[in-house]
């Protein structure tokens, strides 16, 4: 697993885990936030960018979580901060259930413990899209399932960049499925009172791919959790609303 380091020599660590898409560029907008007070390990997830390879059948949730801990060891890691998005919060769920001792305080964003089903209904548009159109037609969609609409109005042109980028650097067909698969096969919710790191569970209420009130169930079944809700900034507010996602999520890492 190729992976980066980054921010304050010898600071705890944060860990950060994108989601579907699984590109540690993803977090470029927390970066430097994150960087002035820790040691920040970012790594694209198996199957995808600089860890492209094909992902076996019946891929799963827990062998994301065993990549992490790969890393960790490799870096010489015992105990880390996680913070994860979507399908990276599911990773960072099952870390907690495998490894407890490995994980610091826990930031889940737009996550669940069991994908709802409305999820559910997004992916399989989005799989026709992929499965009847082809990657490029995918890609071109999944803006729509990431951002608000005044958003995507005024930064045009850097999503037909991102488009672009994205479609050059798809991560397959076959992969893609796999990790879907992975995503909707993943239920925490029997093991959720156990799971006692200290929590910050991120939603936004204008999420159109996961209802907020998943994460509202989530931060409800975990013993040491409090939520944090923000009015707008869809699927992917960590980049359409930055500043105050990251005022939130460093103060709560810093212990405030």
């Amino acid at each position: 697993m190729r992976y980066d380091i980054t921010g304050k020599p010898g600071a705890e660590a944060v860990v950060l885990s994108a989601g579907l898409g699984g590109a540690a560029a993803f977090w470029k907008p927390q970066m430097a936030a994150l960087q002035e007070h820790f040691r920040v390990v970012a790594f694209d997830q198996r199957g995808t960018g600089r860890n492209a390879e094909p992902l076996p059948d019946g891929y799963s949730i827990a062998q994301m979580a065993d990549d992490v801990v790969t890393v960790l060891d490799d870096a010489g890691i015992g105990r880390a901060h996680f913070v994860g998005h979507a399908l990276g919060g599911l990773v960072g769920l099952e870390l907690a259930r495998r490894h407890p001792a490995r994980l610091g305080r826990f930031v889940p964003v737009n996550a669940w413990a069991k994908v709802e089903r409305h999820s559910e209904r997004c992916f399989d548009i989005r799989i026709g899209i992929l499965k009847s159109q082809g990657p490029a037609a995918y890609v071109a969609a999944q803006p729509l399932f990431l951002h608000t609409a005044p958003y995507m109005a005024e930064h045009s042109d850097k999503l037909d960049e991102e488009i672009a980028h994205g479609t050059a650097h798809f991560q397959g067909e076959e992969n893609l499925l796999r990790r879907i698969g992975a995503l909707r096969a993943f239920d925490a919710r029997a093991d959720l009172a156990a799971i006692t790191a200290p929590t910050l569970v991120v939603a936004t209420k204008d999420d159109l791919l996961v209802p907020w009130t998943a994460s509202q169930k989530l931060a409800e079944g975990l013993p040491n959790a409090r939520l944090w809700v923000s009015e707008t900034g869809g699927h992917a507010s960590t980049v359409e609303q930055p500043e105050p996602f990251n005022r939130a999520v460093l103060e709560f890492l810093l212990g405030a």
